[in-house]
């Protein structure tokens, strides 16, 4: 058996631990890079939060390229489980706040996609896109939910994109309080509570199960990068050649942008119920480090293993075209391009890509 999970583990907590428990077999790992899904850059390296992973039960784990992590979450489902499926996985493991029969909603879908699409294209455009596909959902499955459930509407995204894959879909009751929760526990808390407490040694010590390495590393947030935010949109003769930048938010970052103090006094002032502040901060992602539309790498970067996953890979290097080290030719050049921009801001940051090798971790 070879079980798949899609993560972030900004940082890497408890929750985590526990999903990767109730996955069975060879469990592998793909991972948001330096940058996000929500548009931030990650509070530790992804090398760090790859050995935190090995260290509590991942076998392999390898990297979501920038253009599929920093990404709305069809997107970001559709590319990660692409990734899985060249890799052999045959089941998708993943936390929700809603325990659905999500096969069957998967198989909905891959009846209906070419109507179910259709009808998303023919909503009014003043609602975002988060909303047209709740109100897809709701018309082609019954389904009703809110914003407030953001790994099932993940779960949803996944179940459209394991469609033609063979991956069956492994839903886990979400455990402790909300996505977003900076309520704590007594056994769990949210990433963002631990983002929030990151300086508070009795709280990473309680939820984070590499509390030792996490103290070690460099930590970063969006405001270390907000000076260099700044320098791009200010230097920029055209923002809409940037990914995803149309000339009316253009305009409005650029009118913002003299009143602002913060990255989130920025995303308040540009955002709209059309462009949702989860958007906004994707979109100041793409600014910051200038991205452009790029086609995704074939090849799948591996940021480490343990021995039960170095045994994996050797099964599958016949094809699979798999990176393990990245040298003068560039595995996803964009991807680089945003490390070399996340190791800016705080000069405790170590070099992200050129010498680095995967993670070993024994168990």
């Amino acid at each position: 058996m070879i079980s798949g999970i899609i993560a972030e583990y900004n940082p890497f907590h408890t929750g985590h631990k526990y999903l990767l428990e109730q996955a069975e077999g060879l469990k592998i790992v793909v991972m948001s890079g330096n940058f996000v899904q929500r548009g931030e850059p990650a509070i530790v390296d992804k090398w760090t939060r790859a050995q935190m992973a090995l260290e509590h039960g991942a076998d392999l784990v390898v990297e979501m390229p920038f253009l599929v992590s920093v990404q709305s979450a069809d997107h970001f489902a559709k590319g990660a489980v692409d990734i899985l499926h060249k890799l052999g996985v045959e089941r998708l493991v993943f936390g929700t706040e809603e325990m659905l029969d999500y096969q069957k909603i998967a198989a909905v879908y891959a009846e209906q996609s070419a109507e179910m699409e259709t009808f998303v294209k023919n909503l009014p455009d003043h609602l975002s896109y988060p909303q047209k596909t709740q109100a897809m959902w709701q018309e082609f499955a019954g389904l009703s939910f809110t914003g407030a459930t953001p790994n099932h509407i993940l779960a949803l995204a996944y179940a459209k994109a394991v469609t033609g894959t063979g991956i069956q879909l492994c839903p886990v009751q979400r455990q402790g309080s909300g996505f977003h929760s900076e309520e704590v526990e007594t056994t769990y808390a949210s990433a963002t509570a631990i983002r929030k407490g990151a300086k508070e040694l009795d709280l990473v010590r309680a939820f984070l199960p590499s509390a030792s390495l996490f103290e070690e590393v460099a930590k970063v947030s969006w405001e270390d990068y907000f000076p260099l935010l700044r320098y791009q949109i200010a230097t920029h003769q055209d923002l809409t050649q940037v990914f995803q930048v149309n000339e009316e938010i253009a305009n409005r970052i650029r009118v913002a942008i003299g009143s602002v103090a913060t990255v989130e006094d920025l995303v308040e002032a540009v955002a709209t119920k059309r462009y949702t502040k989860a958007r906004v901060r994707r979109i100041l992602t793409y600014i910051l480090v200038n991205a452009a539309e790029n086609p995704l790498p074939a090849a799948v970067h591996v940021l480490g293993f343990t021995s039960r996953g170095q045994a994996y890979l050797k099964e599958i290097k016949e094809r699979v075209d798999l990176v393990t080290r990245i040298g003068k030719e560039p595995w996803d050049s964009l991807t680089q391009q945003a490390d070399t921009v996340y190791q800016l801001a705080v000069k405790e940051v170590a070099e992200q890509t050129y010498g680095r090798v995967p993670v070993r971790v024994e168990r």
